[in-house]
């Protein structure tokens, strides 16, 4: 900052009227539209809404401050006091604003070192929570108003300006009985007289709490959100895992069982949400069991992320288990219905569970409130009636009944989650996997007609997670 003595005077001329008042309508406009985005932004958004609005808070106190300085510009300088005896004409003080102005956070102090005068500006007294009519501090006096861990940096800001000529452009807090700790930006130069030694020091003071406030708003909030985002990114990962663990690692198609009339050939493809990055509770599997039957499953938690997906692999588990004791499906829906209403985080699921028989190609099948199988036969498709049955964990005691349907060689079953269409498309939606028969007819694999599918649905807006699996009856 150079001193007064080497100040060039043209450079403290205004700029021309009509550009300042360009200036000033310009920042008044930006002011009214960063007020207006602040005023939809509720704090109750969480805290992507508390990071919006700190950043609104923010902008508006640095455009209200320019379009108050903006003012002055156009305004021209206030009369300049008189100089002190023996030294040169110092810059003119900061105006007095209106009580409860942002001006009013701006106050101006020339302190003599000839005479050991001090002179402030009636808004400092106010900044520093000083008695108007009490004397101001000299320099000395001073750091007594300063928090005690900014003492030592307001002495050496002061005696750097002081002895070497160096400017002050620094912060620190001040302990005010009325309000607290206030944080006040200094910005001063030394005042040199004809022989080029400093005779005083010439400082302009701001309180910037509020402004300091919103800037570790927006720090919190962005690090708060940065905390939210790595925990998001790990819980991602952690679901994504446990699904890879869990449902079956199918690149191709699988035939059950190993030989025999009846055999399934099948093929299944889980399907991402298109919407969300997070992971569902959707699942799909098929297992042969040790007399000789094969279990087919599809289903869905409710929900996203870790808990959804955990709670997934506890049914998954639970399901095959009972399977494999032999359990019918009317009997696997009731258990885990029971689980789900035991569980310590209840949640609601639906679910299709088939046991199909090989020897007699006969499939018998129960469903928990899930879209029901659909038989696809000689170039045309219709939906399996539905036996009753309410979602999992919507009721205690749930009593579930189960369907059996008789199998042809070249049958084809499609199974999948809900997730697969949008569910606004209702009945259409069904109608439309029930229009790729012929598709599937002229399919040589089951591994095609779960391309067909996912060709048709897989790249939709869909609002959720699906899965598909597909089961051809062979002879």
């Amino acid at each position: 900052m150079p001193s007064h003595v080497s100040a060039d005077p043209s450079a403290d001329q205004p700029s021309p009227r009509g550009t300042v008042d360009s200036l000033i309508t310009q920042t008044r406009r930006l002011r009214g539209d960063v007020d207006a985005v602040r005023r939809e932004t509720s704090p109750q958004d969480g805290e992507q809404g508390r990071w919006q609005r700190a950043l609104c808070d923010l902008a508006m106190h640095q455009l209200n401050d320019l379009d108050e300085h903006l003012a002055q510009l156009r305004d021209g300088p206030p009369p300049v006091r008189p100089a002190l005896p023996g030294l040169p004409a110092p810059r003119a003080a900061v105006p007095e604003p209106a009580r409860g102005s942002l001006l009013s956070r701006v106050g101006s102090a020339e302190w003599n070192l000839l005479t050991d005068e001090a002179t402030w500006s009636g808004e400092l007294f106010e900044i520093l929570g000083r008695d108007p009519t009490a004397p101001p501090l000299t320099l000395d006096e001073l750091p007594s108003l300063v928090h005690a861990d900014d003492q030592r940096m307001l002495t050496t800001m002061v005696t750097d300006c002081l002895i070497d000529g160096k400017p002050i452009d620094g912060e620190f807090r001040v302990a005010r009985a009325d309000s607290g700790l206030r944080t006040v930006h200094m910005m001063g130069e030394p005042v040199l007289d004809a022989d080029g030694s400093t005779a005083s020091m010439w400082a302009v003071l701001r309180d910037v709490s509020e402004l300091r406030r919103s800037r570790h708003a927006v720090s919190e909030t962005h690090d708060s959100l940065r905390r939210q985002q790595h925990i998001a990114q790990t819980e991602h990962r952690l679901a994504v895992e446990l699904q890879e663990a869990v449902l079956p690692p199918w690149r191709g198609p699988l035939r059950f069982p190993h030989g025999g009339p009846g055999t399934l050939d099948l093929a299944a493809r889980y399907l991402p949400s298109s919407t969300s990055a997070l992971i569902g509770g959707d699942w799909y599997d098929a297992l042969e069991l040790p007399d000789g039957e094969i279990l087919l499953s599809v289903g869905d938690l409710t929900g996203h992320g870790v808990t959804v997906t955990s709670g997934m692999a506890m049914l998954l588990g639970a399901l095959r288990g009972m399977a494999v004791a032999g359990a019918r499906p009317d009997e696997l829906m009731g258990w885990l219905n029971q689980l789900l209403d035991a569980s310590v985080q209840p949640s609601l699921g639906s679910a299709v569970c088939c046991r199909y028989r090989p020897e007699t190609r006969t499939l018998v099948w129960a469903q928990a409130g899930h879209p029901a199988p659909l038989l696809f036969r000689n170039g045309t498709g219709c939906a399996l009636p539905p036996p009753p049955g309410v979602l999992l964990g919507a009721t205690t005691g749930a009593v579930y009944a189960q369907a059996e349907e008789t199998l042809e060689p070249g049958d084809l079953l499609l199974l999948h989650t809900d997730g697969l269409v949008p569910r606004r498309a209702g009945i259409a939606a069904q109608l439309r996997l029930l229009a790729l028969a012929p598709r599937f007819a002229e399919a040589d694999t089951v591994q095609e007609c779960v391309d067909t599918v996912v060709e048709e649905f897989g790249e939709t807006e869909r609002e959720d997670d699906a899965c598909v699996l597909i089961a051809r009856v062979t002879d």
